[in-house]
């Protein structure tokens, strides 16, 4: 919902005010995640041609219950900066108290943008963030195309790695350039070890995944298919589908993006109900990919997550 921020105290310090609108998003999860965020931030910004600040503070305090996870949008071309403790609540500490409501009113006076905070209000997408004024702060997970269609060429180029292709990784690059390659992601780590993840997520069995290959046999000759996962011992050993395999473990977590790389130039893909492989599908730029999503994305099915996966994505 559109709603001003609590005071959580650093509003009480006396920043400068600043007359520059901008958009600040509040960044949440892993890569895939905070590429979710960035991209609904960069369509909001791009529309009102005002900056774009990143804020971590959330990443940086993890809170209970959640997986630790670290900044990983700095491995990429991104155009936005970190927005610093002064710029967030100068320009966003609008709190409902005496004070906050006296600081919102002066703005006004003095001709300053509202700051406004738009929070998540469910799942599915929801046109009226599109509407956001130009000083907003956005906290949510944002994961639909509708909110960045607008801008999906300007995020191609900023969803790059900044670091070229080397060592291993180029090797592994070559060989998915010089077969029908087919990237298939396998979802695992928090979504099986953490009660809450799992009760929210699940994870894709084999009754998933083995109909997906099925289909796309039809289809494609002779797939090569290239596995990815956070545990690819586990994937070694529980996962065979009788064709030409490549499991692409030696990455690891700190370079996740370069997994996302190698995702995104297989010709095929078959994604986990996750957002790091829907992102590797998405920036998979083969004209004739075929790309598979799981029908349900979510254990929980109280979310409606029909507009999680693109329309000409086969469901299953």
């Amino acid at each position: 919902m559109l709603q001003l921020p609590r005071d959580d105290g650093a509003c009480r310090k006396r920043w400068h005010i600043r007359k520059d609108a901008m958009i600040v998003v509040r960044l949440a999860g892993g890569l895939g995640n905070q590429m979710f965020q960035y991209a609904a931030g960069r369509r909001l910004a791009q529309h009102h041609k005002v900056e774009l600040k990143l804020d971590l503070s959330e990443l940086e305090n993890c809170p209970a219950g959640c997986t630790p996870r670290t900044f990983q949008l700095n491995t990429l071309n991104i155009s936005a900066g970190i927005a610093s403790p002064e710029e967030i609540a100068s320009t966003f500490c609008l709190q409902e108290t005496l004070w906050g409501l006296a600081w919102s009113k002066l703005r006004q006076v003095v001709g300053f943008p509202r700051a406004t905070m738009v929070t998540e209000r469910h799942f599915h997408f929801d046109p009226r963030v599109l509407s956001a004024p130009r000083q907003s702060y956005l906290v949510g997970y944002w994961q639909s195309e509708k909110y960045f269609d607008e801008v999906s060429d300007a995020l191609r180029r900023e969803f790059t790695c900044r670091e070229p292709l080397s060592g291993e990784n180029r090797r592994v690059a070559e060989a998915i350039g010089a077969c029908n390659s087919v990237s298939v992601h396998v979802r695992r780590g928090d979504y099986v070890t953490n009660p809450a993840s799992s009760e929210t997520h699940g994870v894709c069995g084999m009754d998933y995944y083995h109909p997906c290959v099925e289909e796309l046999c039809r289809t494609v000759p002779e797939p090569h298919l290239f596995l990815f996962s956070d545990e690819p011992e586990w994937v070694e050993a529980h996962f065979a589908t009788g064709l030409p395999t490549t499991v692409v473990g030696h990455n690891g977590p700190e370079l996740a993006h370069e997994d996302l790389r190698l995702m995104s130039l297989c010709r095929h893909n078959i994604i986990a109900n996750s957002s790091f492989s829907w992102w590797g599908a998405w920036l998979n730029q083969n004209h004739g990919k075929i790309v598979f999503a799981p029908k349900k994305w979510l254990r929980d099915e109280r979310h409606d997550t029909s507009d999680v996966v693109p329309a000409a994505w086969r469901k299953r």
